[in-house]
């Protein structure tokens, strides 16, 4: 459902003075030496410079005009954006401390029940969980060769999947996130799951029901007024119920755990996070209790699992549209890999252009355009300007990974941007879709394997065909919001 019409109008008007009523004030601008930025108006703040279907268009608009720190209003609550690679990386690497809270966003809220777990948290809550999280990780084989060997395992279970649709024409999604989320759930769960689960697949399509509804324009409304929105009908409703059924689907799973658990062998994550909370289950400051299992749980399956198989879709599809890029990915895998062994993380030194092509459509495609919210801990002078204590940041990854003084051409999708005149492998900066400095991505070692691992295997087996002429596939995303979500397509794998 869109906002459309009569209906947008009638919203319109209902927020208004909904907002009007709950409020009766208007943002104040605070102190003279904020960042620049829009003059918002009463209640509404700045939401009519915006456009809630291309909110990161509309923000990089706003940067253009503003300059690389500046000022918005979602509604009543002051955000400062930062654009470019040289404003997000002074404030995320070089003052990271002082940047190192996570922001308001209310669906993140409402994800994290108020700030637990590992994404929604801040403070010491949020160091402890993060540091456990990262400790327990390495132990079941994060980076190390036992993940590796899990990633290739499923791989070989994802291509006999593949082979068994005869090259028929066929819609990636499931295929990939089912692929992608058995192995976090053989780290978090101590399983991987039959690809024709049938509570396996519900879960998946909540997970993908999340996602969209992230990213979706009533989505982008709920964050702006959660006090109104929350009490109005709308699809914004069927992204809350799936919240819902995946909390219940980790809840089972924890119950499960709890009945059969070895204090002595721990099988997974789960048992790692009831052991700790055994040991301090005496200490009332403890972070870890039921509501941080359940969101600790819940950041590492959901973010495990949507980012990286989306990311693959994504990829399948530009190289539908590049088939000149596929052919040299298939001259590369053959070359270094040959048809008769498993792709290995070792073969990635050796594989220049295939790591830069996975690089860029990382860039390119640009999954999390806003980044996710951060905060400041404490007043910032900042580039001359004045950001009080409190005040939510948004760090433009999009920005970041579009700079042009970063990539040349950077709305073009070029793997050239990630090699050097000789062919060789070349690391940029600008290179941030896990965000950075204390904030970056948990999982980004983990996703990093997957996508080599996955990607390698499917064109060590299989020339891609498209059902669709080229020329009319859309790169463009279908929903453009939290995250960038690719156009439904149909493609062949055809075996080599």
């Amino acid at each position: 459902m869109e906002l459309l019409g009569l209906s947008t109008l009638l919203l319109v008007v209902c927020v208004v003075f909904l907002l009007y009523a709950l409020t009766q004030s208007s943002p104040n601008p605070g102190k003279a030496r904020l960042p620049p930025g829009p003059t918002p108006l009463p209640v509404l703040g700045n939401i009519l410079h915006l456009n809630g279907k291309k909110i990161f268009t509309s923000l990089v608009k706003l940067g253009e005009k503003y300059g690389p720190v500046y000022t918005v209003y979602m509604g009543m609550e002051r955000v400062v954006v930062l654009y470019g690679y040289e404003a997000v990386k002074e404030a995320l690497n070089d003052r990271g401390e002082e940047f190192s809270g996570r922001g308001h966003m209310p669906l993140l809220d409402k994800i994290s029940n108020n700030g637990h777990g590992v994404v929604g948290s801040n403070g010491e809550r949020w160091k402890q969980l993060r540091r456990f999280s990262l400790m327990t990780l390495r132990n079941f084989g994060m980076g190390k060769r036992s993940i590796e060997e899990r990633i290739q395992e499923e791989a070989s279970f994802l291509i006999e999947e593949l082979r068994r649709t005869n090259g028929q024409p066929l819609n990636p999604t499931y295929y990939f996130s089912r692929a992608v989320s058995n192995v976090i759930c053989s780290v978090v769960f101590g399983n991987r799951f039959e690809y024709e689960d049938k509570n396996f697949l519900r879960l998946l399509g909540l997970l993908n029901e999340t996602f969209r509804g992230f990213s979706s324009v009533w989505g982008q409304m709920y964050n702006v007024y959660p006090k109104v929105f929350g009490k109005l009908p709308g699809p914004h409703n069927k992204l809350f119920d799936a919240i819902k059924g995946i909390k219940e689907f980790v809840s089972e799973r924890v119950k499960m755990h709890q009945e059969t658990l070895d204090l002595n062998s721990p099988r997974d994550f789960i048992d790692c996070f009831l052991i700790r909370m055994e040991q301090e289950k005496n200490m009332p400051d403890t972070e870890f209790h039921m509501d941080g299992i359940l969101n600790t749980t819940f950041d590492m399956f959901d973010a495990g699992t949507e980012t990286v198989s989306t990311t693959l879709r994504y990829c399948l599809m530009i190289l539908l549209k590049h088939p000149d890029v596929e052919e040299r990915l298939h001259q590369e895998i053959d070359r270094v890999v040959g048809r008769n062994r498993a792709p290995c993380i070792e073969d990635r030194s050796r594989m220049p252009y295939t790591d830069a092509v996975i690089h860029e459509v990382q860039r390119f495609i640009d999954l999390i355009p806003l980044g996710l919210p951060h905060k400041v801990t404490q007043d910032v002078e900042f580039r001359g300007y004045f950001i009080p204590k409190g005040t939510t940041i948004y760090p433009l990854l999009g920005s970041v990974l579009r700079d042009p003084k970063q990539f040349k051409n950077p709305n073009d999708f070029n793997p050239g941007h990630f090699l050097d005149n000789e062919g060789k492998f070349s690391k940029k900066d600008g290179f941030m879709p896990f965000s950075s400095g204390k904030r970056i991505c948990a999982g980004e070692g983990l996703a990093r394997m997957e996508l080599f691992l996955f990607l390698t295997t499917i064109l060590q087996n299989f020339t891609l065909k498209s059902a669709a002429d080229r020329e009319e596939l859309d790169l463009t995303p279908e929903i453009s919001g939290f995250g960038n979500i690719p156009r439904a397509y149909q493609l062949s794998f055809i075996p080599r």
